[in-house]
């Protein structure tokens, strides 16, 4: 894949200063460049398959392209970037959808982008285990450790001996959840569900499925294809609450989004499955 040339995001991160404490190399570009090479240099990188280590190329150089966005000059005189990383996956799944990467690698560069800063800081944490759990469901945690070695490596800084500890750490820590290599293996998604929605799960726990029918629940822009893609897919007569049509009966948005509610309610106390279609945009980083 090809993320090169002279665009906006890369002048920005040229122009972006670092605190020098962890950063004493200079702008982030200047940090970029140097992590991609360090990247290059390790033996785990070299012996991955052409596919993944153009993966983590991708991930090298995108794990801090919204710095510039939240960066903040603090008055004790520090330099902070605080939500950069989750901002950055926003902004790397934008330019990896410019440039028709396939989804199931632009997701898995937007993962890592999401959690690069995760080894640095996941041993100390309470919950370390869940969170590795978590982020396998998503990408590879070997991946995650060599991008982390490498935003190590590139950089200079008083505590990067410190920083390469934390992620031999974390790798073993991985290793031995058997999530190094593949996501956690829940008995099914209702379980995985379950796992993450409350603090007292087992990771190894099969959730009872007491579930009395099934929603499908569309997601897509406006002129995606949901209205086609349910014709083709759904049953004849499968019902489908659509909140486009609903606007032919009701002019006040509240009355279209309550009646479309109540029929919800309709189907699920009857147990019948049925569709919810609705275009739903927000503006979610930038």
């Amino acid at each position: 894949m090809s993320l090169l040339g002279y665009r906006d995001w890369m002048r920005a991160m040229r122009e972006c200063p670092q605190d020098v404490v962890h950063h004493a190399e200079g702008d982030v570009w200047t940090h970029v460049a140097m992590v991609c090479r360090a990247m290059f240099a390790l033996p785990e990188w070299q012996a991955l398959p052409v596919v993944e280590r153009d993966l983590l190329f991708a991930a090298a150089l995108l794990h801090d392209v919204s710095k510039p966005a939240c960066t903040r000059h603090e008055d004790d005189g520090r330099i902070t970037s605080r939500g950069h990383s989750q901002r950055g996956a926003l902004v790397a799944r934008r330019l990896l959808w410019e440039r028709d990467v396939e989804i199931s690698i632009r997701e898995q560069v937007c993962a890592l982008v999401r959690f690069h800063q995760v080894p640095f800081y996941l041993i100390e944490r309470p919950n370390a285990k869940r969170m590795v759990l978590r982020m396998s469901q998503s990408l590879r945690c070997r991946h995650l450790a060599i991008l982390a070695k490498a935003d190590a490596l590139g950089r200079r800084c008083a505590d990067q001996q410190e920083l390469l500890t934390r992620i031999g750490l974390f790798e073993e820590l991985c290793r031995e959840l058997e999530c190094l290599d593949a996501p956690w293996p829940f008995a099914d998604g209702l379980s995985r569900f379950e796992y993450f929605r409350r603090e007292d799960r087992d990771p190894g726990y099969a959730a009872y499925d007491a579930s009395k029918c099934e929603v499908i629940l569309m997601s897509g822009l406006p002129a995606s294809g949901k209205d086609t893609w349910l014709r083709q897919v759904a049953p004849m007569g499968f019902p489908v609450i659509s909140l486009d049509a609903l606007r032919e009966e009701f002019a006040d948005r509240g009355q279209v989004i309550q009646a479309a509610k109540e029929q919800a309610r309709v189907y699920l106390r009857a147990g019948t499955a049925f569709a919810w279609n609705a275009t739903n945009l927000i503006r979610e980083g930038s």
